[in-house]
This record gives C-alpha cells, structure tokens and sequence, in this order.
C-alpha cells in the first residue's frame, strides 16, 4: 500500500464526516440556540453559523495537522489500523467539542432565564416569565 493513498482516504473520510456532523449540528442546533437567545431567531442563526464556520475549521486543522505517520503501510490491515487511529481522534475532539458546546450555551440559556422579567401570577403572588401562560384561576382553594 501507498502512503499517499493511506493520506487520500483518511482526507475523503474526514470531510464526508465533518460534512456530515456539521449539517447535523446545524439543523438540530437551530432550535436550541433560538431559545438560548431567547426567541431572537436571527441571533439565534448567526451564532450557529458561526459555531459551523469554527467546526469545520477545527476538524480540518485537527485532520490535517494529524494526518503525517511514521507507520509503515504495506498491508490493507495496516491501513486499517492507521485509519481507525486518525478517525478515532478526530471523532474523540468532535465529540468533545460537541460536548463542551451544549454545555456553555446550557449555562447561557439558564443564566438569561433567571434574568428575564417576571410578572405577577394569578391571585397567589407567584410569578412567571414574560409570555408564559398561567393555569386558569379556578377561585380560592380550601
């Protein structure tokens, strides 16, 4: 086996995959970020695409800057296992930077949910956020 071909296929796999999971990420995002910012849909598509741009340019530095070994390829296993090493790591960052993501815009979300504005609720003195609808005020309860 050719070294450049080892190179060629880890190159095409790791593009269809960021591809792939950048195209997943964006949709399923979509509607997390939205609510996130607080219903601003187009703060909310901004910033996910922006997280995209950063995906993509994460994932091919990462490739790239990975993608020279010193092992000698001369079998389809030794092939395999090289590939299965570079894949393995650049999943390994994918999902951690997935991971690390979810986590900082849960801590936003949350953080400008404690902030909103609050108005009184119905005859208890509870309150609710601004466009929450209420339970139906029934009278006293005994």
């Amino acid at each position: 086996m050719d070294i450049v071909t080892a190179y060629v296929l880890y190159l095409l796999i790791t593009v269809a995959l960021t591809v792939t999971v950048a195209r997943a990420l964006s949709r399923s995002g979509r509607v997390f970020l939205r609510e996130v910012f607080g219903g601003n849909d187009s703060l909310g598509t901004a910033v996910n695409r922006l997280l995209i741009v950063g995906f993509y340019l994460l994932n091919f530095g990462f490739a790239t800057l990975t993608m020279r070994t010193t092992a000698d390829i001369s079998t389809a296993r030794e092939l395999l296992e090289m590939l299965s090493i570079k894949l393995g790591e650049l999943l390994l960052i994918i999902g951690t930077l997935h991971v690390a993501n979810v986590f900082i815009f849960t801590r936003i979300r949350r953080a400008t949910q404690d902030t909103r504005p609050r108005r009184p609720g119905p005859g208890r003195g509870t309150t609710l956020p601004l466009g929450e609808a209420a339970e139906p005020y029934s009278g006293p309860r005994d």
